[in-house]
């Protein structure tokens, strides 16, 4: 029986440069294909408020139990190659996610081959969604917030790419917003304010200075207590000169 298709909004797209491809040519006319859809506990670029890494191991389950298409630029109308046709091989090595592509003898799929061969086409990219147990989120010391991916629910499809498209990580950003949404919640006065100051610290680049953090701290704690009846705008325009003043 075929698992429920999660909702389209939940697919997520990576982009990685193959680091080393082999192309070879098949007696049958077509072509094998062999490079890395993905990486490793390598850090992506910002996603859009967040970084991330994929661990060993988190294509395991959906290895043994996806339909997997490679595709040319995620379009399915340019199938490489299905691994339950026993024409695309996935496997999880030292690097990451391995994949053995066995194209069809087509002038698209040569022509294509031709290109990777030139180092016209030289990215890999793989389509899938993630379960909210197989993420894991920490905020660095940094102040952004870092996700590991251990497990991936559903693996798509891997796809070589002409043009790396921008990655897809909406599913990731609402996650990371639900997240911090509760942990705000649990925080006490203190600690909001914290991370209010914090905040802006990191945003006037003084963010890994402690004494800017204890001053504006200080300053931060003066200031609520004195407008404590005064009114929003009056809060604003003094949490302001507390910033520009640090």
């Amino acid at each position: 029986m075929n698992r429920p298709t999660p909702a389209e909004h939940d697919r997520e797209l990576r982009n990685f440069l193959m680091r080393e491809v082999r192309i070879e040519d098949l007696a049958d006319g077509g072509v094998r294909i062999v490079g890395h859809a993905a990486v490793f506990d390598q850090l992506s670029e910002d996603l859009g408020g967040f970084r991330e890494r994929i661990k060993r191991g988190a294509f395991a389950k959906s290895l043994r139990r996806d339909d997997v298409r490679a595709l040319f630029n995620h379009d399915e109308n340019f199938v490489l190659a299905r691994n339950r046709a026993g024409t695309l091989t996935l496997e999880e090595d030292d690097v990451g996610l391995k994949s053995i592509i066995h194209a069809p003898p087509t002038t698209w799929a040569r022509d294509l081959a031709v290109s990777m061969r030139r180092g016209d086409v030289n990215q890999m990219s793989f389509a899938f969604a993630v379960s909210k147990e197989g993420q894991q989120w920490r905020k660095r010391d940094d102040g952004l917030w870092e996700r590991s991916v251990s497990e991936v629910s559903r693996l798509y499809d891997v796809s070589i790419v002409a043009f790396p498209a921008y990655p897809q990580a909406t599913a990731a950003v609402r996650a990371l917003e639900d997240l911090k949404a509760h942990r705000w919640d649990q925080l006490t006065p203190d600690q909001r304010r914290r991370e209010r100051t914090e905040g802006a610290l990191a945003r006037s680049g003084h963010g890994d200075a402690d004494p800017y953090m204890r001053r504006a701290e200080a300053r931060l704690r003066q200031i609520e207590d004195e407008i404590a009846a005064g009114s929003t705008d009056d809060y604003r325009r003094r949490l302001r000169r507390i910033i520009s003043d640090t």
